[in-house]
Parts: structure tokens; C-alpha cells; sequence
């Protein structure tokens, strides 16, 4: 099946049905990957998670959050992986539930890069240039200065795409119809594509070029693994996260879509997308598929709208489909109180994403109206309902 751009109608609404590849969405609201640190110290995934993300299935399409495609690509204590028969199990289950109530799902594949420390995965963090991050990180042993990297060798580089496709291989074995690599917020593939962290002098760094090398070779390895209509690429143009700075967003970018662009993946996903900024028209313009398009919402609160009109933007921009992320963290039934026009809850405290538990997790209160597939949490941190 081939992946043209979707389109519905002259004004497209993020209620309209779409195609995905294989898939076909029931909308185009798709919640976007969001770590929460919710697996085990080994990156299972947890029956707490299961109940999460068959809370949030009525969302047109899931990607969930960043998992590990190897050891050394770990970032924080907690996060999911996708490297082992465990990690394909644990995956399992929720798929299984999410698939139960209705929805779909694509697994994110990340590697941390330099964004890493020994004293969460045991290993030295591995990147394309030994820089280090000039920030601290939060491992087991408590907040530790990240440490310089050790730079990849030409073999690291060829493991490194072996890895990504073979765990897009165990992520199709987990139930996911799809996978989305990771090329944003200043982890691996970012890396490689950004001047401050890639001082190469190979193939893979320097011009433009040969700092998209990386990140087009992953794709189309993964691509080739389990087919190009079940793959997506995310990237962030511009972002500063993690320390990055890329130097020459407005060439890197057009170069990596050229790179791309005879490569029928299903999607490309723009997070922080502002539909006023140069480097989004460029991408639209020169990518010949599907856009998903990550709206940039306040950091303080959920608009009252649940970022409705942000969405509306970029559709009409030509984005085609619109990841929303804090919005379904505090909104299991989001795509309700969106069509609805009910009110929507608000993170309740940004500290509770990341610490474990069901609190401020799975006990955000859907409407009495609710969809009813949309499950509550176990009794240990069961979700109220709106009434």
C-alpha cells in the first residue's frame, strides 16, 4: 500500500477517519510517546502500564514511549526496552489490552546516545563524538554528571543499525502493527545530526550529507525488516533539549527528507511543530507522505480547548494526522471531551510523571459518558469517574 499524504476533505478535522499504511484510523488524534518511567529496572513493562494505555485506546493511533533497542542506549532508570523475550512479553500484554479495546499502537525506538550513565545501564554511553552532556542525570544511585562518551567506530555504527532492526522485528513479535525511530530531543540520532555532537571527520560527519547518513540507514534498515509501511521517523528540528545545538536546522532537514524520500515509510513526525516556522513549510512541502505534526502547547497548563485549535493549525497547515501528548496523559477519554467539547483535566503535578505508581498515571477521571471501553485502574489506584 502506498503512503500518500491523508486527506479528507478541504477542512480537515482531527475527528476525520484516515489511512496509515496497513492501518485505518478512526480519527487522526494519535497520542504522541511519553515516557513515564513505569517499567521495571530491567525495561519490562508492567500490569500498571497495561491499564494505562487501554485508558487512552480510543486515540486514533498510539505510539508508546521510547524503548531501548540495546543495553547501552538506556537513558533513565525505568524506562522500557526492547531487546529481550521479556521486554516482548511485557509489550505483549499491552497490546493484547489495547488491541482488546479497540485501539492501535506504534512502538518508539530510542537510544539515549550520550544521554546515558553507568549507573543505570552498567555501561559506558556510546555516541557519535566523545562530548558530553554538560548536564546531570538521574540514575539508581541519585543525580550524577553525565560522562564522556565513547565514540562509535564504524563497527558500533553497523551494530547500531543491526540493532534497530531487529528490534523492530521483536517490537511486530510484541503485537505493535508498527514502529517509530527516534530522531528528536537530543538522543542518538539527534546527535548525529547536530554540529555541537557530531565532530566527525568519516562518513558520518561533517557536511549534511553524511550527518543524515546515520539516521537514513536506520530507517531503511528497519524499513527493510519489517516493511516501510510500518515505520515512522520522528524528529524535532530546532529543539535545544538535551543540550543540543544543530547548527544548520534549515539545511539538515531538507537533506534528511531527500534521503528519505523514496523510502515509502508510513509516516514522518514533527514534534514542537510551529506552522509559522520556515523549516515545518519546507518539510510539508518536500515530504511526499504522511505528517504527523506535534502541536507546541503551553508547559504551565492544558489549553482549555485540549489544544484543539493548535491542531486545527497545523492541519490546515497540511499536517495530516496530530500527536497530542500531556493532553492524553490527563485525559484518558481525550478524543470524548475533544468532539464533546467537555472540559479537560489538567496535569495535576509534573513531578508525578516520572516517579512511579498509579498517582497522576492511571487515576486521571474520565466523564460519566465515557467511552465504555476505557477501563479504570486496579483498586491499588483506581480512577475516578466524572459524574
Amino acid at each position: 500500500m502506498t503512503n500518500a499524504p491523508v486527506s479528507a476533505s478541504a477542512k480537515p478535522s482531527v475527528f476525520d477517519p484516515a489511512a496509515l499504511g496497513p492501518l485505518r484510523l478512526p480519527n487522526r488524534l494519535v497520542m504522541a510517546p511519553l515516557t513515564r518511567n513505569r517499567a521495571t529496572a530491567d525495561g519490562v513493562p508492567t500490569p500498571l502500564m497495561v491499564t494505562y494505555y487501554a485508558q487512552r485506546a480510543t486515540a486514533g493511533l498510539i505510539i508508546a514511549e521510547a524503548s531501548t533497542p540495546n543495553a547501552v542506549g538506556q537513558t533513565y532508570p525505568n524506562i522500557t526496552a526492547i531487546h529481550r523475550p521479556a521486554h516482548v512479553a511485557g509489550w505483549r500484554a499491552v497490546t493484547d489490552a489495547v488491541r482488546a479495546a479497540g485501539g492501535r499502537m506504534f512502538l518508539q525506538l530510542q537510544h539515549g546516545g550520550r544521554v546515558g550513565h553507568p549507573d543505570t545501564s552498567g555501561l559506558t554511553p556510546v555516541a557519535p563524538s566523545p562530548v558530553a552532556l554538560p548536564e546531570t542525570l538521574h540514575t539508581p544511585a541519585g543525580m550524577r554528571q553525565a560522562p564522556v562518551p565513547r565514540e562509535m567506530s564504524l563497527r558500533d555504527v553497523r551494530d547500531h543499525v543491526a540493532d534497530f532492526a531487529t528490534a523492530a522485528r521483536r517490537a511486530l513479535e510484541a503485537g505493535f502493527e508498527g514502529v517509530e525511530v527516534h530522531s528528536a530531543n537530543g538522543h542518538l540520532l539527534h546527535q548525529f545530526l547536530s554540529r555541537n555532537t557530531n565532530r566527525r571527520t568519516d562518513a558520518y560527519g561533517g557536511p549534511v550529507v553524511n550527518r543524515v547518513r546515520f539516521v537514513a540507514e536506520v530507517v531503511h534498515a528497519v524499513a527493510r525488516e519489517i516493511g516501510p509501511d510500518r515505520v515512522g521517523l520522528r524528529i524535532s528540528p530546532g529543539n535545544t533539549v538535551n543540550s543540543i545545538e544543530e547548527g544548520d536546522t534549515e539545511e539538515i532537514y531538507p537533506a534528511l527528507v531527500a534521503a528519505l524520500a523514496g523510502s515509502r515509510i508510513a509516516y514522518l513526525h514533527i514534534g514542537y511543530a510551529d506552522p509559522d516556522q520556515p523549516v515545518f513549510q519546507r518539510i510539508r512541502k518536500d515530504w511526499p507522505g504522511t505528517l504527523i505534526a506535534n502541536p507546541v502547547l503551553p508547559q504551565d497548563r492544558i489549553p482549555e480547548d485540549g489544544g484543539l485549535a493548535a491542531s486545527d493549525r497545523l492541519l490546515a497547515a497540511g499536517a495530516d494526522l496530530i500527536a497530542l501528548g500531556r493532553p492524553f496523559l490527563a485525559n484518558p477519554d481525550l478524543v470524548h471531551r475533544l468532539r464533546t467539547g467537555a472540559p479537560v483535566n489538567q496535569v495535576r503535578d509534573a513531578y508525578l510523571m516520572y516517579v512511579g505508581g498509579a498517582t497522576g498515571y492511571t487515576d486521571y477521571p474520565a466523564l460519566a459518558a465515557r467511552h465504555p471501553g476505557i477501563p479504570t485502574a486496579p483498586a491499588a489506584g483506581e480512577a475516578a469517574v466524572e459524574r
